[in-house]
């Protein structure tokens, strides 16, 4: 079956998934210094660089949710349990021994089972509890007009340990996302797919919304 470079990645697609990336790394960048971890910008830029790119990152995913809900393409995201187990054994074993993809790429079906799961749990779970628990760290006590704490909770704590094990997990999806990368045809095909859009599609799986072949 011939292949064909087909525009899987839609321009809107790519820069949210790369200044999405971007924002979360320096997030956690800032963030970690915060904590203590080290010191590189001094306490004082790392809070204001955190809190300026939080309100980026809150500016896009407002974005990106109005760009899936009117382009249809957050049916991309909604889990499926078909194959899943088949695709588990392929990036624990499979891979390993050259084993074909259980699951294959087309223009309504861009994720995996295993793919679906994970980035519903990032979009509709992680990312929210990071931004809700960091929004609460940052107005806890925010004065009103009238000097009345708009927020207020008793002890910060448990918001904090919301956060940076938020903080945490998204960390860790990036690293796991970076090995991913290299499962794909070759070993630089996602990325190449991620940075120009194209990636090589099988003719009979090249369809279009309307069901036909273009």
């Amino acid at each position: 079956m011939a292949n064909k470079q087909v525009l899987v990645y839609k321009g809107f697609e790519r820069f949210w998934h790369w200044m999405q990336a971007a924002f979360i790394m320096f997030l956690a960048f800032t963030g970690f210094e915060i904590h203590g971890a080290y010191s590189f910008l001094g306490f004082e830029n790392a809070v204001r660089y955190h809190n300026i790119t939080a309100y980026m990152l809150i500016g896009l995913v407002i974005f990106a949710i109005f760009w899936h809900l009117t382009t249809g393409e957050y049916r991309q995201y909604l889990p499926t349990f078909k194959n899943i187990m088949a695709q588990l054994d392929f990036y624990l074993f499979g891979i390993f021994r050259n084993a074909p993809h259980p699951t294959k790429k087309t223009l309504l079906s861009k994720l995996n089972p295993l793919q679906r799961l994970t980035y519903f749990f990032l979009k509709i779970v992680l990312i929210p509890a990071t931004i809700l628990s960091g929004l609460v760290y940052l107005f806890y006590r925010y004065p009103s007009r009238n000097a009345i704490d708009a927020i207020n909770i008793g002890s910060l704590k448990p918001v904090a340990i919301v956060h940076t094990a938020g903080a945490i997990l998204l960390v860790t999806f990036l690293v796991g996302h970076l090995y991913l990368i290299t499962t794909g045809t070759t070993v630089t095909s996602n990325l190449k797919a991620m940075l120009t859009g194209y990636e090589e599609l099988e003719e009979e799986e090249v369809v279009e919304k309307d069901g036909e072949k273009p």
